[in-house]
């Protein structure tokens, strides 16, 4: 203590349970902000999937199909999850190997870039797979 005073720094207790304690020598407000200069930059550097949406029905057009595919791809090559759903109406339930026939035909129009998170399944009215990027294809666009 008597020599932290005589520097004009702070003693810091590293590791109270340990015979003897360890302390350090240092100036505490510099070491709390290196830390928090450290954090900034970790939190710069991460990176946050957010989880995009493309809704489909079972009667969608090629075009429209086409159109949203080039949505998921865009979304697949910025490092996003994108969930398909193919939503039923009615009596288009009857219908549900056209929804996975859909879901499957979408799957293989991005597989070059994505690959299968969760496979298609029913919850209530819609079909739902989640798609992830595959490393390959990402890291390539950030290099």
């Amino acid at each position: 203590m008597r020599i932290s005073n005589e520097r004009g720094q702070d003693l810091i207790e590293i590791a109270p349970q340990a015979k003897p304690p360890v302390c350090k020598i240092l100036d505490f407000g510099k070491f709390k902000y290196e830390q928090q200069k450290r954090e900034k930059i970790q939190k710069k550097n991460q990176q946050v999937s957010l989880l995009k949406e493309i809704r489909l029905h079972p009667n969608t057009d090629i075009h429209d199909f086409e159109f949203k595919a080039k949505h998921a791809y865009n979304f697949l090559e910025e490092g996003n999850k994108v969930k398909a759903v193919v939503m039923f109406k009615g009596r288009e339930l009857a219908y549900v190997e056209k929804g996975e026939e859909l879901l499957n035909k979408f799957i293989e129009k991005v597989q070059e870039i994505a690959k299968v998170e969760t496979p298609a399944k029913m919850e209530g009215k819609n079909m739902s797979v989640i798609l992830v990027p595959s490393k390959t294809k990402t890291s390539k666009k950030t290099n």
